[in-house]
């Protein structure tokens, strides 16, 4: 059963490393953007899954932070939410991987609950291309004997 969280209040998150961000609710609206961010879209297509990873879930936290603790400028001073901070926090492993697990996987976890619907034509796989090739079976050779 998939249960829904009616209230689109943000959430706290903890980053670990004395660091919390206050999220929106992660809805399709907020995907959406992401995925229409410059910076995905100008992904190219070799790019490895690490590198369109990285570079989504910045566009995700750009959307998504609204507030943020534990965040300071070379002196320890507090700095505001901004985009250019938002990457740098996120350049730092630890807290990508507890934003990715804590807020962006849950979204991808939905995504496997749906139904086994077949994926759309406009989905990821449209510019896939047939590579299999059917076997053929080897030429017979005449027997002497």
């Amino acid at each position: 059963m998939l249960k829904l969280d009616l209230s689109n209040e943000p959430a706290w998150l903890d980053l670990g490393h004395g660091v919390r961000v206050n999220l929106r609710p992660l809805t399709t609206a907020l995907m959406v953007a992401a995925r229409n961010d410059p910076a995905v879209q100008g992904l190219s297509e070799d790019a490895t899954d690490e590198e369109s990873a990285l570079v989504f879930a910045k566009a995700l936290a750009r959307v998504a932070i609204l507030d943020w603790e534990g965040i300071g400028d070379a002196d320890g001073n507090p700095i505001p939410v901004c985009p250019e901070a938002i990457g740098a926090l996120l350049d730092l492993w630890p807290l990508f991987e507890a934003f990715q697990t804590g807020y962006v996987a849950r979204g991808l976890l939905l995504e496997q609950e749906k139904n086994a619907s077949s994926p759309l034509p406009a989905g990821s796989s449209v510019r896939a291309t047939d590579t299999a090739k059917p076997v053929r079976k080897p030429a017979r050779t005449a027997r002497k004997g």
